[in-house]
């Protein structure tokens, strides 16, 4: 099996055979990376099998599936990590080799290592194709806005600063404010990395950003308003989440009138991050008052779209369904095909690294759940598969703070903040 080594670190090659991979730990190699989606090729031996075949020679395995016209920053940095984290060197592998070193010369080129001039000329010399690496480069360039994503372990969410390069000025989209149900801690390391990110770079936060009130984390938005002083904002048809849960919740003096929030967003309002324009575009389906939110060309969907090996989100909780998310997810669809998709979660299908980053075209030809489907076809899949679906573990925790714009409870005579659980309230357990 051939490889080109390409730094003191990393080599690449095509597909290696499963007895190749066996000889890698022979010559010095620590880590395997993957860069072919599932069935691509039948040349193939699949994911499964490679993960076997390098674990069982003692190689770290890593997978990050990749399309060279679809290659996200996520993908590159992902890619940038596992070749730190590595003890040692590292094989890169796709078909051909291309994809994989394309990840290594963009990230290089992003971090200032070396120019985008340099990219095509790099790739020929070691009998590489990597035109489609400096045409990546070439049209992140002219984009806009600038997206830095941040992905939250625990609750496999994924956090947003969006800002214009030109004014410096950005919006933070669905922030998460850490939570530990076991011991009923409260920390900031998320919001802290978002933070010290837009210091870093010399941001002014306009914007907090809520798509909707989460199920699954608590929201950070307070902690950094706080912060930052930046007004905080969310769809209008929260209210009708928050008349639904105060119910629930049995809390007569919770104000349902969205007055947590700087602003309250209508359908079709815009408004603007720096000098690019914004528009907000009513998502139901997940929740009654999901919103997505088009900054430029990048259109952030939160629980409506996953990447599309991950398909759709649920419409099972209260408020929720499964008709009004298909209807939801048509109107995205019809965004241009070129339109950015950001998601809120990725949940690593078959294991792979964290990526949040799609087009409308990827959506409309890869994702399961959407392509060839009729609107009946998927009501009657997300409803038989929100149906094996537990509760998410926090739903009960985080509504009640998410409805009132990421705010904690008051402390009581004792200094303590209390969260209000009611028991029997949703009446889905899973016993199993």
């Amino acid at each position: 099996m051939p490889a080109v080594e390409i730094s003191g670190k990393l080599s690449i090659s095509p597909q290696p055979s499963l007895d190749g991979i066996q000889s890698l730990r022979d010559r010095g190699f620590k880590t395997l990376i993957n860069n072919r989606p599932e069935n691509e090729d039948s040349d193939q031996p699949g994911t499964q099998r490679e993960r076997q075949a390098a674990q069982h020679c003692d190689l770290s395995y890593v997978f990050i599936p990749v399309i060279l016209d679809s290659i996200t920053e996520a993908d590159v940095r992902a890619f940038q990590r596992a070749i730190d984290n590595s003890e040692g060197p590292v094989l890169a592998h796709c078909k051909s080799g291309t994809r994989s070193l394309s990840l290594y010369l963009i990230g290089e080129v992003l971090d200032g290592r070396m120019s985008a001039d340099e990219v095509v000329d790099f790739g020929r010399s070691r009998s590489f194709d990597t035109s489609g690496a400096a045409r990546w480069l070439e049209n992140q360039a002219a984009r806009r806005p600038q997206v830095k994503g941040f992905f939250d372990k625990r609750t496999c969410s994924i956090q947003y600063v969006v800002f214009d390069p030109e004014t410096r000025k950005c919006a933070i989209i669905d922030p998460v404010l850490d939570f530990d149900e076991k011991a009923g801690a409260i920390a900031t390391i998320n919001a802290d990395a978002i933070f010290a990110y837009i210091c870093n770079e010399g941001l002014t936060v306009e914007w907090i950003l809520d798509t909707h009130p989460h199920a699954d984390h608590l929201s950070a938005a307070q902690y950094l308003k706080d912060k930052t002083g930046a007004r905080t904002a969310i769809g209008e048809r929260v209210v009708d989440v928050q008349k639904l849960w105060k119910g629930i919740y049995n809390w007569p003096e919770l104000a349902i009138d969205g007055s947590q929030w700087d602003r309250l967003f209508a359908n079709g309002e815009t408004f603007k991050i720096g000098c690019i324009d914004t528009k907000v575009l009513f998502s139901p389906g997940h929740t009654p008052a999901s919103i997505t939110y088009v900054i430029g060309d990048a259109a952030f969907v939160h629980d409506t779209l996953f990447m599309p090996d991950g398909g759709t989100a649920r419409a099972d909780f209260p408020g929720g369904d499964a008709r009004d998310l298909w209807r939801s997810i048509e109107k995205i669809l019809a965004l241009p095909d070129e339109t950015r998709i950001f998601t809120g979660h990725d949940y690593q299908p078959d294991g792979r690294e964290p990526r949040w980053e799609s087009t409308v075209a990827d959506q409309k030809t890869f994702n399961p759940h959407l392509a060839g489907l009729t609107e009946e076809d998927f009501v009657a899949l997300r409803t038989k598969r929100d149906k094996t679906l537990p509760m998410p573990k926090l739903i009960l925790h985080a509504l009640q703070v998410n409805i009132r714009g990421g705010r904690l409870p008051e402390p009581e005579p004792n200094g303590k903040r209390y969260l209000r659980f009611p028991v029997d309230a949703l009446q889905v357990a899973a016993w199993a």
